[in-house]
């Protein structure tokens, strides 16, 4: 934790590891190449990534099939729709060319004072190649709703999700990454928070060879809330990749962050980077992160960075925790002892690990078919369709 008093616009590195004030462009060439040693870019496999530094042209693509109770609404818009952009200010190369490459965009919007009974549910399908993404998803003012997001299929995709909670809305955005073993999903979840709104944002990381989400909240009025929760289940040869970023900037808001790892493979790799800054005007600020993971193999390797920046002592509360462990032998043997077989109770002890995130979603339905997929990769139970149906 570091408490800072403000301080000129810099480009640097300060002294949590994070720079004090985040470079953004729409323009890719205002980034430099990356070569693996920036701090952006430091834990993830660059050289498997290459062809998303460049400028390419499409050869694969991802085809979107959406389910929408009325009143939403859905349509493919061109990238100069004025509900594209709200959100999304670019903080690496990748995220800078989705934007300035991407033709068009699916847009999901709830109207004003709806409140859906059911989700809404974006199933998108990647096809061979590479393809560039754009998502847009706008809650009215005082809306309430859920929007479950599915990726599954092969492809290597650079993307940006654009939430715009309404003042007053209540939203969930729930994102399943369920890829096919080879592919490879680079993308930006840029998230503006409304005057007196919530959200609830939900990373689940199944599937994919390589899945790095970059989550961003901005408090755009006070009184807003933010709950960020995730869930990653690596095997052998994955690497699930988290950073968060949450710029509280305006007064008596909220953030709550819990995201937990498993990781199961001598190949497995997570990483988790959570920053939170409290900027000089966000007075009653409350916050608080969490990580947690859970190694069942040896030869997995997570790794977590928690960073606080405070530059206001006139807050309710911040802080911050992170922790990684193996396998608790303890547990169970003490499940053992009591008649439960091995395998039975090395799934009991998982499912308790991911269960308090899990029904934190608030959509039975997909919590189970979450848990019996997580299962289903310890070797229980035959694997779940995570497709929408």
């Amino acid at each position: 934790m570091t408490l800072v008093q403000d301080r000129p616009h810099s480009h640097g590195v300060g002294g949590t590891g994070t720079p004090p004030e985040r470079f953004t462009s729409r323009d890719p060439d205002a980034f430099e190449v990356p070569r693996g040693r920036e701090e952006m870019w430091r834990f993830s496999p660059t050289r498997q990534l290459r062809e998303l530094f460049e400028q390419f042209t499409p050869t694969g693509r991802v085809v979107p099939q959406v389910t929408a109770p009325v009143p939403a609404e859905w349509s493919v818009v061109p990238m100069d729709h004025p509900a594209v952009g709200q959100a999304l200010r670019p903080v690496d190369r990748v995220s800078a060319l989705a934007w300035a490459n991407a033709e068009r965009a699916l847009l999901v919007q709830i109207p004003a004072g709806a409140e859906l009974s059911e989700p809404v549910v974006v199933a998108l399908r990647g096809e061979p190649g590479l393809a560039y993404g754009h998502l847009v998803i706008e809650a009215g003012a005082n809306s309430a709703a859920t929007v479950i997001v599915e990726h599954t299929g092969t492809t290597t995709v650079a993307a940006n999700v654009e939430t715009v909670v309404g003042a007053g809305a209540h939203l969930t955005v729930v994102s399943v990454q369920n890829w096919d073993a080879g592919a490879i999903h680079l993308a930006a979840h840029a998230n503006r928070v409304g005057r007196d709104a919530t959200l609830k944002h939900v990373v689940v990381n199944l599937g994919g060879k390589i899945v790095r989400l970059a989550p961003t909240v901005e408090f755009a009025g006070p009184g807003g809330s933010a709950e960020l929760l995730g869930v990653s289940f690596a095997g052998a040869d994955q690497h699930l990749e988290s950073r968060l970023y949450v710029d509280h900037g305006a007064p008596q808001c909220s953030s709550n962050v819990l995201y937990k790892n498993a990781l199961l493979g001598e190949t497995a790799r997570t990483v988790w980077i959570g920053d939170v800054r409290i900027r000089p005007a966000a007075t009653g600020t409350d916050t608080y992160e969490m990580n947690r993971n859970l190694l069942l193999s040896d030869g997995a390797r997570a790794d977590s960075v928690p960073n606080l920046e405070i530059e206001t002592g006139e807050i309710a509360g911040a802080g911050h925790a992170s922790a990684t462990g193996r396998f608790d032998d303890l547990q169970l043997f003490y499940l053992q002892s009591r008649g439960i077989p091995h395998d039975e109770a090395q799934r009991l002890v998982v499912r308790g690990f991911f269960a308090d995130v899990v029904e934190r979603i608030g959509v039975a339905d997909l919590q189970q078919r979450i848990m019996t997929a997580i299962e289903a990769r310890l070797g229980f139970t035959p694997s779940p369709e995570l497709e929408n149906e």
